[in-house]
C-alpha cells in the first residue's frame, strides 16, 4: 500500500481555471500513523475550487489539486485512528487538519475549524516541518489526518454525501447554532450550491417558514420545489425590502458579492434578528452596514465558516436520519475541466459531482 499512485488534475497557474487543468502524479504529504488514505469515489465541484484555482483568495500555492467534498474508501489507516478501519466508506470535508492541542481555546471547545494555531485547508496549504503540502479530490486518492475523517452513514449515497461535506455544513452549523427549527423564520439568500442545502436543511429542522432570497425570478419554481414556502426576487419584485419588512428572524446569506443589497437584508430581519455571512468573496469586502439599522432593530450580525468534526458528523447523520436529498448532477472525474467551466458559468443545478 505504501506504494499508491496519487494521480489528479493539477492546476499550475492561474487560468487552469478556464478548464485548463492537467492530469498528472503528485506527493501527498508525509505518511504519518495518524493519517488515513482514501480511495476517492466521489468529488463534489465548490465554489471554492474556483477560487482557489484562479488564485481569488490570495497567492495559490501550485500546482494544485482542489475538490474538498471527498467520498471514499479508506484503503490505509494510521495506528493512531480508532473510529476507521480499512474498508470503510468515509468522507473528507474542507479542513484537514487544526493543531489539536488541548490548551487550543478552539479545538479544546470543539471548535477546530475556527482554529487560530494551525488550520490545514484540504487543498492548497502547507504543512509545517516540510511535511509537504495538501492536495484535494479532484484525485484518485487522497491522505488527510484521521480526525477530519468522517464515517458515512449507511443510508446516504455516496454522490448525494459528497456536496454535504463542505456545501451542507457551511449552512447546517450556522442554522443549528442560530436556533432554526420550530417557530423560527428564516431566509437563505442566494439559491446555489449552498443556498439550496440551506433551504433543505432549514425545512428538515422544522423551521416554521423558510425564505428563499435570490436576485432573479427564474429560480421561483426551483427554491419552491426544494421546500421553501415563499421566493422573494431582489432584481424582480417591486419594494421586496419593504413589502417583507420585519418578517424573518434568521437570515443565511451564501452571496459573496460586495454589491449585494445589504441594507434591504438586513429590513427583512424582526427586532432581536440574526444575520449570518457564510459566502467569501473574493478579497472579503461585503457592503458597509449602517449603525443605526443596528442598532434601531438590536440585529446581531455574524459570519460562520464550514464546521467542526463533529457537527460535520452529526450532519451527515441527520442528513440520513431525515432523508434530506441534494439536487446533484454527477460528472466523469476524467470531465473535470468541462465541469469547471460549466460551474463558473452558473449552470450547475445545483450541485456538480465528479465521479472515478
Amino acid at each position: 500500500m505504501a506504494d499508491t499512485k496519487f494521480e489528479g488534475w493539477l492546476g499550475k497557474d492561474k487560468d487552469s481555471v478556464e478548464g485548463k487543468m492537467e492530469w498528472g502524479q503528485f506527493d501527498p504529504k508525509k505518511w504519518t500513523e495518524d493519517d488515513v488514505d482514501i480511495e476517492i469515489s466521489h468529488c463534489g465541484i465548490c465554489g471554492s475550487d474556483l477560487h482557489m484555482l484562479s488564485s481569488g483568495w490570495g497567492p495559490t500555492p501550485y500546482p494544485c489539486v482542489v475538490g474538498h467534498e471527498i467520498i471514499g474508501k479508506a484503503v490505509k489507516v494510521g495506528k493512531n485512528v480508532k473510529h476507521v478501519k480499512q474498508g470503510d466508506r468515509v468522507g473528507v470535508g474542507a479542513q484537514a487538519r487544526s493543531c489539536l492541542q488541548k490548551d487550543c481555546p478552539d479545538c479544546s471547545h470543539g471548535i477546530e475549524n475556527h482554529c487560530h494555531r494551525e488550520t490545514i485547508n484540504t487543498y492548497g496549504s502547507v504543512y509545517p516541518k516540510d511535511e509537504g503540502k495538501s492536495y484535494g479530490g479532484y484525485a484518485t486518492h487522497n491522505r488527510t489526518n484521521g480526525h477530519f475523517v468522517f464515517n458515512i452513514p449507511e443510508g446516504l449515497d455516496s454522490a448525494a454525501a459528497a456536496p454535504m461535506l463542505c456545501g451542507g455544513i457551511t449552512v447546517y452549523s450556522p442554522l443549528k447554532r442560530n436556533g432554526c427549527g420550530p417557530g423560527k423564520t428564516v431566509g437563505i439568500v442566494g439559491v446555489g450550491g449552498l443556498g439550496h442545502f440551506g433551504v433543505l436543511f432549514a425545512k428538515a429542522l422544522g423551521a416554521d417558514k423558510v425564505v428563499g432570497i435570490s436576485r432573479k425570478a427564474d429560480k421561483r419554481d426551483d427554491v419552491l420545489k426544494l421546500g421553501a414556502d415563499q421566493y422573494i426576487s431582489t432584481d424582480e419584485d417591486k419594494d421586496w425590502a419593504k413589502h417583507n419588512a420585519q418578517s424573518l428572524d434568521l437570515i443565511v446569506c451564501t452571496v459573496s458579492s460586495a454589491k449585494m443589497p445589504l441594507q434591504g437584508y438586513l429590513n427583512l430581519l424582526k427586532t432581536h434578528g440574526t444575520f449570518i455571512q457564510v459566502g467569501a468573496p473574493d478579497g472579503g469586502e461585503l457592503p458597509p452596514i449602517n449603525a443605526f439599522t443596528l442598532l434601531s432593530g438590536g440585529l446581531k450580525v455574524g459570519g460562520s465558516g464550514i464546521g467542526a468534526p463533529w457537527e460535520i458528523q452529526e450532519m451527515l447523520q441527520f442528513a440520513a436520519d431525515k432523508g434530506v436529498k441534494p439536487w446533484i448532477q454527477t460528472r466523469s472525474m476524467k470531465d473535470a475541466n468541462e465541469a469547471v467551466v460549466d460551474m463558473k458559468d452558473g449552470k450547475a443545478r445545483y450541485r456538480y459531482v465528479l465521479e472515478n
